[in-house]
């Protein structure tokens, strides 16, 4: 092995071993919070132990707010249920404390695991937040005890209750189709003189892990002001935020932004959210998000004991005599489905399906990235409805389609690359000949290149077209959530990484598809000529890309492996097709470079 290969060899250890150091203390770190947290817990159910909690109960235990501000004796709860979810609504802030998704399991089964955290529980929203959606934050006078009166409605619920100066805050919530919401927030003056009102913050929810195997990756926020969208991560917020998250920093506690511009904000985990739209010509002021601390969390849970709790600012205003001042919001709890989303954002014109969070900037390769993950997503939906198989065939199937279409490009890419080869001892003659005029061999090489009809670019291209198409799968299969719990041969969740067994004696995933990855890229290497122009040391350079490959996409979600091994193995077997003829084609057709004259 030469100076380049141990070079990168070595390169690609360190990466691995800083990678599993990396793990191994982000693992202690959680062992250590999840003690604290349990310690916590325990602490406080010995001096005030929770009861079980039934619909339309009354408990007594007192209500633990992170804003500390609903401290009242009791709780009254009621549930209300349709076909795709189940609704409870809490007296304690009088808003919607968890949504159930009926349709979604909590965890999905990972045979491999010796302590699975699998359950028989639903998908949750706002699961173990102490704020409910809806509640609102702001001057005392607003809030009072936080004790709200609920009644239970045709369609929904209803709570209100009475403020200091003859205030009154009335809230309503009427469910609806396809995991919506209509709410509403009503403040009614009763008295007969103007009152004063303060600025309020209007939670839309809490941003809480998946379950107990969701490390936290995808936790956050978005916001949405008419033409653009950004999106908070839970990194944001976190002590470290650097490259394996080994420098500190100093934590944030607060994410602000807007400027009577807010159309929508969501708290999302990879593949749920609690998406909140208020009316076009009454957007909210402000979008504000806060970490908050989440109750204990399971045995061998390797989620964060962290949330965002996202909410709508509305400024401080005065309320006339007699009159009253109304937020409207609808509200979307449900799965982060493309198609449910974008049917949302065409009924409201909002944008709704930019929840999904594609991306922004390089991160989608500057809005093509998104383009073809939207597209991609589409495609690999109707061929899956259409041709009735599994989305992991689909993929397969997408791929292959995918590769058909590039067949043409990366032809005439071996083509021109086989020229090059072909023009190489031509190449060699006229570098020696005007080895001290470069300019003279530039020209000279150039003629050469132009009489046989070489593109020097030409090798180049096919992996500029395919690029977009590569980030757009990395994007769109990080937020499908077809994909959870999608089958495929050994694959149980394509969503996850296609672990079998944990290595003994290192605790370490063996995940097959990223090595089959590994092992189709080798192969396609022997039989692709490298890229016209390349040097030699490029070409070394590239015969060790696998491994970071490998070090890439080893705990990334399986499906993403599988889209790489059939692209891989389709464009080796295309290689090995078209190569003999294009040798046949290429030789006879070149034009030896024209002898100098003397």
């Amino acid at each position: 092995m030469d100076k380049t290969g141990i070079f990168f060899v070595s390169l690609c250890v360190v990466l691995l071993g800083f990678w599993f150091f990396a793990q191994q203390k982000e693992a202690t770190r959680l062992q250590q919070q999840r003690a604290q947290f349990a310690l916590t817990n325990q602490v406080a159910q010995t001096q005030n132990p929770s009861p079980t909690i039934t619909a339309n109960a009354t408990t007594s235990n007192s209500f633990s707010s992170s804003t500390t501000l609903f401290k009242v004796a009791s709780e009254n709860l009621i549930v209300v249920s349709n076909s795709v979810a189940r609704y409870t609504f809490t007296s304690r802030g009088g808003g919607l404390k968890l949504v159930e998704l009926l349709k979604f399991p909590e965890t999905i089964s990972l045979r491999w695991k010796r302590n699975s955290n699998e359950t028989n529980a639903v998908a949750t929203l706002n699961t173990r937040a102490d704020v409910p959606v809806m509640a609102i934050l702001g001057d005392t006078n607003l809030i009072g005890d936080g004790d709200f009166t609920l009644t239970k409605t045709d369609d929904g619920v209803r709570a209100e209750k009475d403020l200091p100066e003859g205030l009154k805050l009335v809230k309503e919530f009427h469910l609806s189709s396809n995991y919506l919401i209509n709410a509403s927030a009503r403040l009614e003056n009763t008295s007969g003189k103007p009152l004063a009102l303060p600025a309020q913050e209007i939670v839309i929810g809490t941003a809480t892990p998946m379950d107990a195997d969701d490390n936290g990756m995808y936790l956050g926020a978005l916001w949405y002001d008419g033409e653009t969208y950004a999106d908070t991560p839970v990194s944001y917020f976190n002590t470290n935020t650097s490259f394996l998250g080994t420098i500190p920093r100093t934590p944030k506690t607060e994410f602000r932004a807007g400027a009577n511009n807010v159309l929508w904000a969501a708290a999302q985990n990879q593949f749920f959210t609690l998406l909140a739209m208020t009316e076009t010509n009454q957007p909210a002021e402000q979008v504000v998000e806060r970490p908050v601390n989440l109750p204990a969390l399971l045995e061998g849970s390797t989620a964060p004991a962290v949330g965002i709790q996202t909410a709508l600012v509305y400024p401080a205003q005065t309320l006339a005599a007699n009159s009253t001042a109304t937020r409207q919001i609808i509200l979307y709890a449900g799965p982060k489905e493309f198609r449910a989303l974008s049917a949302i954002g065409d009924q409201f014109q909002n944008r709704a399906d930019l929840a999904m969070n594609f991306g922004t900037g390089f991160a989608s390769f500057w809005g093509v990235g998104t383009f073809f993950a939207k597209l991609l997503l589409s495609g690999m939906n109707w061929l899956h409805d259409v041709l009735k198989i599994s989305y992991g065939w689909t993929i397969v199937v997408i791929t292959l389609l995918l590769r058909g279409v590039f067949w043409p490009l990366m032809a005439t890419s071996m083509k021109s690359a086989k020229k090059m080869q072909a023009l190489a001892p031509e190449i060699k003659a006229l570098k020696e000949k005007f080895k001290d005029d470069p300019q003279k061999f530039t020209q000279k090489q150039m003629e050469l290149w132009k009489k046989n009809k070489v593109n020097p670019m030409s090798g180049c291209l096919p992996l500029v077209v395919q690029m977009p198409v590569f980030v757009g799968f990395y994007t769109m299969l990080r937020s499908a959530i077809e994909l959870r719990g999608a089958h495929w041969l050994w694959v149980q969740d394509l969503s996850k990484a296609d672990t079998i067994f944990l290595i003994p004696g290192l605790n370490f995933p063996f995940n097959l598809l990223p090595l089959l990855m590994v092992g189709a890229m080798i192969w396609q290497a022997h039989l692709q000529p490298p890229s016209p122009g390349m040097d030699a040391s490029q070409q070394k350079m590239m015969r060790f890309m696998p491994l970071l490959m490998l070090l890439w996409f080893y705990g990334y979600a399986s499906g993403m492996a599988l889209y790489m091994t059939v692209s891989t193995l389709a464009s080796a077997v295309q290689a090995k097709l078209t190569r003999a003829a294009i040798a046949a084609e290429v030789t006879p057709a070149l034009t030896p470079a024209p002898k100098s004259k003397k």
